[in-house]
């Protein structure tokens, strides 16, 4: 129900909150993704990031559902998949590469006010975390929202690994456990 330019200045107030947290410095590496449809636009995030001299991770959707990841090497670098994403066109790294992240950026459709993320549902991410769990590692977890997405409480599943943060129009939002 937000109109573009509603949706484009959220997005710049996003990208300024994520860019202004420590564990997204230089030189990273930071885990993140293109944005799709009326999500908060990651692209101008994502270059910003590379800008600044942090090594940017995007993921390669496997046919599996899984994700495998490349480095972002600028815009001219993603091509756009048959599925509609947008991914980086570089070399594999494989799918661990997502453990040696200091800050991995999740999409979402809500957060709860305990830091339950609510996916796509495809599961994709759900390895993701689970892989990042069974490396012993402990990156910062973000999902990037608008401030409505923001909501008391989400569906959870035993295989659900809250985030730390919400990032929104609004401002950064940490949950403790």
């Amino acid at each position: 129900m937000m109109t573009a330019a509603e949706r484009d200045t959220a997005s710049a107030a996003v990208l300024r909150a994520v860019r202004d947290l420590p564990e997204v410095a230089p030189p990273g590496p930071v885990a993140a993704y293109v944005s799709m449809g009326t999500e908060p636009g990651t692209r101008e995030l994502i270059e910003s990031l590379r800008r600044a001299g942090t090594r940017v991770l995007l993921p390669v959707l496997l046919d599996d559902n899984d994700l495998d990841w490349a480095e972002y090497e600028g815009a001219a670098t993603l091509r756009r998949t048959e599925r509609g994403l947008f991914e980086p066109t570089g070399p594999l790294l494989g799918p661990q590469a997502v453990t040696r992240a200091r800050a991995v950026l999740l999409p979402g459709l809500a957060v709860d006010t305990h830091g339950v993320r609510l996916g796509r549902g495809g599961g994709s991410y759900d390895r993701v975390l689970r892989r990042l769990r069974e490396a012993a590692v402990n990156p910062l977890l973000m999902v990037l929202l608008y401030a409505h997405e923001v909501v008391e409480s989400v569906p959870q599943e035993p295989h659900d690994h809250p985030v730390n943060v919400a990032v929104t129009p609004e401002g950064v939002h940490r949950f403790t456990r």
